[in-house]
């Protein structure tokens, strides 16, 4: 019984493979994909800069194949470090396996991090898409501009004894971590008729340090603005952030934070918690600040501020700025020693809105209320230079 189970089965495939060899239906041919690779190109100082894309498909094309291509902005901006392209396309003809697409790069002499863009395909024709977006990286190769990072200031340990290091950006990545800050963009004043513009491009990292640079570009000024809302937000803790900060009238660089609940409360019910702001035209001495107030006819702030000694600058050394927040208590730091307080009592009746969540704002202003606009004495570019910043809690 055994024996012939396995003849009826050794019958059975062979017929089988029978079949197959005597059945005249071809295989079908493979489908016709297209795929786009990422790409990098050095910005160059001016422009001219070509960046190629290689498009591929993963065979000959039997039919001419078609496809659209367009570009999408990230850190790098069309018309500013790129020429656009909104109607590209490409066509292969029969027996062609890949085409380049290149896009134009705009060059300047201007230190900043490295920007990227994506090339998107749409709408193909004789085939389908199988990877249809590619990144380009535009690599500045442009120098210094004359930064000079301090090597000499004040630290501070990475622990403390019973608090635990919840947060820190240490600032070692070549490019700022899109997974805990934003860059708020754009002109405006920003309520307190200042000049800037804030963009990406002032922005990047140098040898583990964040540089967050205040530019003059003809008679415009230009900066950035980093927020750490809805990515990196805390209640209480001990807060150090170590900084080199500029200097020069109607420079105003400022570490601060704000109430979480800001879209809800608006300013300055939410609350306003300035770590350090610096006024150019005193480039020896820092502020610490609290706002707050039923609204903007309410506002109310208490402050204090410290000085260096003798002529001492911001700008020669790194310097520690740090809050020690607690339930109904703020103290302010400047390399470990206290200078400024507050609690409930403090606000004089007013609500006390800083035991809440709160989120990181780094910037640079130009101009505005409290420093006044630049004058012939400002000299461009300005920079805060940003070591660490840290959360124990």
């Amino acid at each position: 019984m055994r024996f012939f189970s396995a003849f009826f089965a050794l019958f059975l495939s062979v017929f089988m493979l029978s079949c197959k060899k005597d059945d005249p239906s071809p295989s079908p041919a493979p489908a016709l994909t297209l795929s786009i690779a990422d790409a990098s190109q050095s910005e160059g100082n001016s422009n001219g800069a070509l960046m190629r894309f290689k498009v591929s498909l993963n065979q000959a094309a039997t039919a001419n194949v078609v496809v659209d291509f367009a570009t999408l902005n990230g850190t790098a901006v069309a018309g500013q470090d790129y020429v656009a392209k909104t109607d590209g396309q490409l066509v292969f003809s029969i027996g062609e396996t890949e085409k380049f697409i290149e896009i134009a790069l705009l060059g300047d002499a201007i230190k900043e991090g490295n920007e990227t863009f994506d090339v998107l395909l749409l709408n193909p024709v004789n085939a389908s898409l199988l990877r249809a977006r590619a990144t380009g990286i535009i690599l500045n190769d442009d120098n210094d501009g004359g930064l000079v990072i301090p090597s000499t200031g004040y630290s501070t340990p990475l622990s403390y004894a019973g608090k635990t290091l919840v947060w820190q950006d240490e600032f070692n990545a070549s490019a700022l971590n899109a997974a805990d800050w934003t860059f708020e963009i754009g002109a405006g004043g920003w309520g307190n008729n200042e000049l800037q513009y804030y963009q990406p491009q002032n922005t990047y990292m140098q040898d583990g340090y964040l540089v967050i640079e205040a530019r003059q570009e003809g008679s415009n000024y230009t900066s950035s603005r980093i927020i750490t809302k809805g990515k990196k937000e805390f209640k209480f803790g001990r807060i150090d952030i170590r900084a080199a900060l500029p200097q020069g009238q109607g420079i105003w660089p400022a570490l601060w934070m704000l109430g979480s609940n800001i879209d809800q409360q608006n300013w300055p019910a939410c609350g306003e918690i300035d770590i350090m702001e610096l006024v150019g035209h005193l480039p020896g001495q820092v502020y610490g600040t609290a706002h707050f107030g039923a609204n903007v006819g309410a506002h109310q702030f208490v402050g204090s501020s410290v000085v260096l000694p003798g002529n001492a600058r911001f700008s020669e050394a790194f310097h520690v700025f740090s809050i020690v927040w607690e339930q109904d208590r703020i103290r302010w730091y400047m390399d470990d020693v206290q200078y400024h307080e507050i609690t409930p009592a403090t606000l004089n009746g007013a609500n006390y809105p800083f035991n809440n969540p709160f989120f990181f704002i780094f910037n640079v202003a130009v101009g505005g209320n409290w420093p006044g606009s630049p004058d012939a004495t400002t000299n461009f570019p300005q920079r805060m230079i940003v070591d660490y910043v840290r959360v124990f809690q």
